[in-house]
């Protein structure tokens, strides 16, 4: 077991950090093609951040494991809703509020969500029907937002990256993809391993231990951000990875093999999904900052959330 372990984490670390790498080759590519500060932004932040859970979706689905995926996603929902943005709150002493689009983002962001845990309690599966739907949800969601958002970002990035250098980044960006879909391909074997050897359910493995790694690039550009006072750009990146998670991610992973939920275990993160989603939708609404006391309170939401899982577990 402790082998399997130092694997799992050794592949967890080259899966992460090659992802945090990638979007760092994303942003100079970006600025290089001078697109728009939005869509580099949206391409950055909401896409470029799920990466290391895409990559662990396609794996787990091709290996035949999808709720590993299932789990993956739902504890980095919950860890982005709560833990994560707590400690961007906190990092940032208080986020104001200044863009009226981004409270109604955040009720937006309800909707994918709804639809993944209803689409998952019919059958108590979700088919490849449901995965195309989730994908179509995904694609209508981000033409709205880019449609609506477009107005706020009119000038392109400049460019500061020079033609040499973007070759050799473009090449090692192929590169990373390969070594992120490699490296996910182990880290999914050896969460096989550890369940069997913890004796716990796939998605229980992918609800704690591999959810917390993938969260890493949001904490990373979070932190990074709110110390940068844009506070409010890190809580843009929650929404859109939240949405990317709940709609592309699982839609990509049903669509190559369906997934089967385990009832008990999922009705209870699923819950708490449920009211992350909701508190950090309220807090939003309520004036026009997101106040210290309210970022401890969802990490204290987050620490509940790992006291039940972990006390049904010992039942």
């Amino acid at each position: 077991m402790i082998l399997n372990l130092l694997f799992f984490v050794l592949s967890c670390l080259v899966l992460f950090g090659s992802g945090a790498l990638l979007v760092k080759i994303l942003e100079n590519i970006a600025r290089f093609l001078r697109i728009t500060e939005f869509t580099a932004g949206f391409i950055i932040m909401a896409i470029a951040t799920s990466l290391p859970e895409m990559f662990i979706g396609i794996s787990s689905a091709i290996s035949k494991n999808p709720s590993l995926s299932l789990g993956n996603v739902i504890g980095a929902n919950i860890l982005d809703l709560t833990l994560v943005t707590g400690l961007i709150i906190l990092a940032a002493r208080g986020i104001k509020l200044k863009s009226k689009e981004t409270k109604r983002d955040s009720l937006f962001m309800l909707i994918p969500i709804i639809l993944l845990l209803i689409l998952s309690f019919i059958g108590n599966s979700l088919s490849r029907v449901d995965g195309i739907i989730l994908i179509l949800v995904f694609f209508v969601y981000s033409y709205i937002l880019v449609k609506k958002r477009k107005k706020e970002f009119k000038e392109p990035l400049h460019d500061h990256i020079k033609k040499y250098s973007i070759v050799f980044q473009s090449m090692l960006f192929i590169v990373l993809i390969g070594i992120m879909l490699i490296s996910s391909r182990f880290v999914v074997h050896y969460a096989k391993l550890l369940s069997i050897d913890l004796n716990l359910p796939p998605i229980t493995i992918g609800l704690f231990l591999i959810s917390i790694g993938t969260v890493l690039p949001e904490l990373t550009f979070g932190i990074s951000a709110a110390l940068k006072n844009k506070g409010e750009m890190a809580l843009g990146d929650q929404i859109g990875t939240i949405v990317v998670n709940s709609t592309l991610i699982i839609g990509i992973t049903a669509i190559i093999c369906p997934i089967t939920t385990k009832a008990l275990l999922f009705m209870i993160s699923a819950a708490f999904l449920i009211v992350s989603a909701f508190l950090f939708a309220t807090f939003f609404q309520t004036g026009g900052k997101l106040y210290v006391i309210e970022g401890i309170a969802l990490i204290l939401l987050y620490l509940l959330f790992v006291f039940i899982e972990l006390y049904i577990r010992l039942l």
